[in-house]
This record gives structure tokens, sequence and C-alpha cells, in this order.
């Protein structure tokens, strides 16, 4: 047989290998499938070793395990049920009650009554005031970011929980193993350790030739938390770095949005902080302290915590089911806009029932593959009556959805595969006029720094380009 005949075969085998484990898999969507035989067919050498590296989302069975392990940790940690019931909301509007019974079916977290929300103005007042609620912390901080930069804000952030811990605050920090690496790296990580700061790298990349073979090397912890005594939680898109960003400097200034919480879901947060400890560590943190008193006049809240150990799918059904619920305007801002085909028919299905959707997007992306999959669906949006705004003031970074004026969603989850199936993420939904109206303003804000695309525009766009974008969003599902 000649080499060529050798190759071809050699070809064939790898291709039906794959293709039978691609079919056997039932977690699969069949766009998901599609993509990857068009990847096994074009490349089937290259693309078969992409597929064992990235084809399948698993954190090992090691992984699932203490996931299992942990929750029922974290479930038994809770407060129980007679005092926890009087922070229950019962009186939510019934209108949005669908999208909050998803929610809470994700981690188990219901919505409690009595939280207020404070809206940073920019990342200096977040940095400060973060730094501020450390200086006064009396029991314990703790802080969770997947980008930690040795900047301004990084090196603010980590002299507070030095100073913290020097003074007997327990003070627990973690960083994610990829996102914050040149922290982990150096001198001031060993700073906090030698100050007394308890570390842990969440998904270390310290094995990776184990975490190729059981796991997949870019399965990241994404959340942004930090909690201070119980009391005080912050959430949002935030990472522990300055708005400059200088890893990736050029598409600076990065537009975040960050609320200050208190009130019962403070405890959530916690909660889910100690999910993320325990496994990086094994450490079985303390019960839950119970949760703060609950504010007069304070709003319905509850803690989403996504990840590839939980339900999957859980992030674009939440999403679905929040738009869903809408009755008059969905606005919604996101720098990765790769949905899919749940996310995509109910956006589409909103504006056809009359839904006034608004999507506002960064008009220059750090991600050339996100931003041309992202303008394959502008079309198919603005058909159906959805308005686009592209971002002219920076990389808008900030993640929001208010629906109808009175509903919120904020926190970490982008609307893209990676998002809904790689990452770690934390959000927080929420049910309040005045903080939904405060964080629409903010919609607004970035609106008038953008410019819209109408229907027209997208038309006229070269063959080239629509080729180019349509390409990339075939394979969207496998990147």
């Amino acid at each position: 047989m000649t080499i060529a005949g050798v190759l071809l075969a050699l070809h064939t085998l790898v291709v039906i290998a794959f293709t039978l484990r691609i079919l056997l898999r039932d977690d699969l969507s069949p766009p998901a499938r599609l993509a990857w035989f068009v990847v096994l067919t074009l490349v089937p050498f290259a693309g078969s070793l992409v597929y064992f590296l990235f084809g399948e989302v698993t954190v090992g069975k090691q992984a699932h395990a203490a996931q299992k392990t942990i929750q029922e940790q974290v479930q038994s940690g809770r407060l129980p049920a007679p005092d926890y019931d009087k922070y229950l909301q019962t009186d939510l509007d019934p209108t949005y009650q669908p999208a909050f019974s998803y929610a809470s079916s994700v981690n188990g977290f219901p919505a409690t009554g009595g939280n207020t929300a404070e809206l940073m103005a920019d990342g200096t007042e977040t940095r400060d005031r973060i730094v501020a609620d450390i200086d006064s912390a009396q029991d314990h901080v703790h802080a969770l970011y997947y980008i930690w930069l040795n900047d301004e804000t990084g090196i603010a952030l980590a002299e507070a929980l030095m100073r913290a811990a020097q003074r007997g605050v327990t003070c627990r920090a973690m960083a994610d193993g990829l996102g914050s690496r040149a922290l982990i790296r150096s001198d001031l990580w060993q700073q906090m350790k030698e100050a007394g700061v308890q570390l842990a790298i969440a998904l270390p990349l310290d094995r990776p030739v184990r975490t190729l073979l059981t796991s997949r090397i870019d399965l990241r912890n994404h959340r942004k938390i930090t909690v201070v005594d119980g009391v005080t939680t912050y959430c949002g898109s935030r990472n522990s770095a300055d708005p400059e960003f200088r890893v990736k400097a050029k598409y600076a200034p990065w537009v975040d949005i960050m609320l200050r919480f208190q009130g019962p879901v403070v405890a959530q947060n916690q909660l889910l902080f100690a999910s993320d400890w325990m496994r990086a560590t094994g450490e079985v943190l303390e019960p839950a302290p119970p949760p703060p008193a609950a504010n007069k006049g304070g709003f319905p809240a509850l803690v989403t915590g996504h990840g590839p150990s939980e339900r999957r799918t859980s992030t674009p059904q939440l999403f679905a089911t929040l738009f869903g619920c809408a009755r008059h305007s969905v606005t919604l801002s996101t720098p990765y806009f790769v949905p899919d085909a749940i996310v995509l028919e109910a956006l589409n299905a909103a504006a056809h029932r009359g839904v006034d959707v608004t999507l506002i997007f960064p008009k220059v992306n750090d991600s050339w593959i996100v931003a041309a999959a992202s303008r394959s669906f502008y079309r198919t949006l603005l058909e159906a009556g959805c308005t686009i705004h592209e971002y002219e003031g920076g990389l808008l970074h900030a993640k929001t959805l208010t629906v109808d004026g009175e509903v919120s969603l904020i926190g970490s989850s982008n609307l893209d595969l990676r998002s809904f199936d790689l990452n770690y993420e934390n959000n927080i939904l929420l049910h309040d006029a005045e903080t939904t109206r405060k964080i629409g303003t903010r919609q607004s804000e970035y609106i008038a720094k953008s410019v819209q695309i109408d229907h027209s525009d997208v038309v006229k766009w070269p063959y080239h380009k629509r080729i180019w974008h349509n390409a990339i969003a075939t394979i969207g599902p496998v990147l």
C-alpha cells in the first residue's frame, strides 16, 4: 500500500472513530455534533487532537464526586428552616415567578427578601469601597477573582487583605490558575501568604498532562466574589484589575459594572465561595453564619452559580426564561455574544411578540472569533425586531440584563458557549424597580456611546464578510 493509501485509511479510521464517539454522546446538541463533524472531516488529524483536548466538557470523575460532597456540605451548612423561612420571599410579582423559580432550581437558593444594593459609579469607586469594607472587617473576608492583576486595583486589594489578616481577621483569597497566573507567580502572592492571608488557586495549571487526560485545561473559574463579614458582598463583571487592563491595553478602557449588596442574599454568595474554596483546597469551612438581618424596604434576590459540575444548559435556560417573562422590554449588554438556539430563539420570540429588545455589544472585541460569530446573528435578530447597538467607548465588558424596568440579572455570565458550558460563573437575580432603573440608566449611557446597527447596514455587508461571519458561527459550538 502506498503512503497515500495508508494516510487515507488512517484518515478514514480517525473520522469514523471520533464520529461514533460524538454520536454516542447524549449531551451534545445537533448543531454541536454537526460542527464537530465539519472539523473532523476537514482537518481529521488536527481536528481529532482538538476534540481529544477540548471536545468533552468534564471536570473528571473525582471532581464530580468531590462536587457532590461539596453540595452536601454546603447544604448542611445552611440555617435551619425555621430561621431561614423568615427571609423567604413569597410576594414576587407572578409575572416573574417562573424566572425566580428556575433560578432557585440551579443551586437550591431561594429568593430572599430584605436585600439592598448600591451601584458603583466606576472602577475607582469599586476599588475604594471594597478596600474600605475590608479595612472595616471584624471577622472574615473572602475574595475570588478570575483575573487578579498586579496593578493598582489588584495591589490595593492585596494590601487591604494583608492589613486585615495582620490584625486577626480571617482572610481567604482565591484566584483562577489561568486568568491570574501572573499574580500567582509574583512576589505579591507570596507576600500575601506571609502576611497570613489564606490562599487557593482555582483550577491550577501545575499538572497540565493530568488535566488534559482527565478533564479540560480551558475549564475556568470566571467568578468575581467578595464577601466581608457575611454582611456585604459585591457582584458584577469587574475583575480585580484597572480599567486600563494592562494585559490587553489596546482595547481599554474595559467598561464594567459592579453592585454592592447587603441583606440575606450575602449568605448565598458566601456559600458559593465556600463551595469553590472546598473544591480547590478540600477544606470544609465552618457552617454558614445566619443571613444578615433583612433590610426594611429591601427587595427579593437570589444567587445563581453555574459551572461544568452543575446542571448543563442552566445558564441559557435561565436567560430564556427571563426573556419569556418579559412584557414590555428587555435590555441586554454583553461583550461576548455567541448564543445557542435556546437563547437566540427566546430573544427572537420576545421581539416577535412586541417586546422592545435592545442589545448592546462592543464594536471592537478582544476576540476576533467571537466578533465574527456574533455578527452572524445580527440579520436574524434585526428581522425579528431587535435593536442592536455597538459600543465605541472601549471594550464594553459589563454583563447586564434588565426586564420591564423591574427585574435585573447582574454578574459574570456572558451569552456565549464558554459561559454556558465551561466556566464557573456567579450572578444575582433581583426584583426591584429602583435598582433596575439605575442599571437601566447605566445601559442608556452605554447606548449613548454606541452606533446603532440597522438591517440595511447588515444587508450591505460584502459577501466575503458574510461568508466569514457564518463560517465562524458554523463551528461556534466547538469554540
